[in-house]
């Protein structure tokens, strides 16, 4: 089976001659120094995964696609959106690689009443989904995570009703451990939201709004966690609970 891992645009099927992207075919041939009739895996935008072979002329690499293989068990058994408050500096970039390798199904940066060093610009989601969608290359999964563009508090709410379950961390939750919480209290629901504060933390005015919204207050222990640990703290903790980590 091959190693090296490409996406492709729209759907596909077995025998299409398909153009990799610019960045992709850059990689191939300058860094991995593929050629002609060399092997690689290409998933398509619905998940599907083929073997297939390259077609190297300069520049330009197209795919020959063979014919589709099982669908990948990379996947998390319940569909988990990591809302996370914009953090300062490059810390976002780290946040979507490693929620997008463990399996997070889409990203909500959003705005709350303590995030500091918020502006964001087209570019900034434009490089943190080219992040998520290197990650999920590397990591083996069938699909590339959305990364939603910025919402602030009040627009992140709203979408709580399209959850069966939120977490929001919070220091001031009932310190019941993580594993008796998500073994307790539905860990294996359909659609979960994790809801990940500033480095300053929620108002406790935005944990009240949260809660008549839906959000369960969780504890993350004793430690006061970096914003970027304590996503991935949770996102860890909701895999072992399932008993896929």
């Amino acid at each position: 089976m091959p190693r090296d891992r490409f996406f492709i645009a729209g759907r596909h099927t077995a025998g299409e001659r398909v153009a990799l992207e610019p960045d992709d075919a850059r990689k191939l041939v300058t860094v991995l120094r593929r050629q002609s009739g060399d092997r690689v895996l290409v998933v398509d935008a619905g998940g599907a995964e083929f073997p297939a072979r390259l077609d190297v002329a300069g520049k330009s690499v197209h795919v020959l696609l063979g014919e589709a293989l099982a669908r990948s068990a990379a996947v998390t058994a319940a569909r988990i959106v990591l809302a996370q408050a914009l953090p300062k500096g490059q810390k976002m970039d780290f946040i979507v690689e490693k929620a997008t390798e463990l399996g997070v199904a889409a990203i909500v940066p959003f705005r709350s009443e303590r995030v500091v060093g918020d502006r964001t610009g087209g570019h900034k989601h434009d490089r943190w989904q080219r992040i998520a969608r290197s990650a999920a290359q590397q990591s083996g999964r069938s699909l590339v995570p959305l990364v939603e563009p910025v919402a602030d508090w009040a627009e992140l709410l709203a979408t709580f009703v399209a959850y069966d379950r939120i977490w929001l961390p919070w220091e001031r939750a009932d310190p019941l451990p993580l594993r008796e919480r998500f073994e307790a209290e539905g860990a294996n629901r359909g659609a979960v939201l994790v809801v990940i504060g500033p480095e300053g933390g929620f108002s406790e005015t935005e944990v009240e709004l949260a809660e008549a919204a839906g959000a369960l207050p969780i504890s993350l222990g004793a430690r006061i966690l970096r914003t970027e640990t304590a996503a991935l703290a949770v996102l860890a903790a909701l895999l072992y609970a399932r008993g896929e980590l």
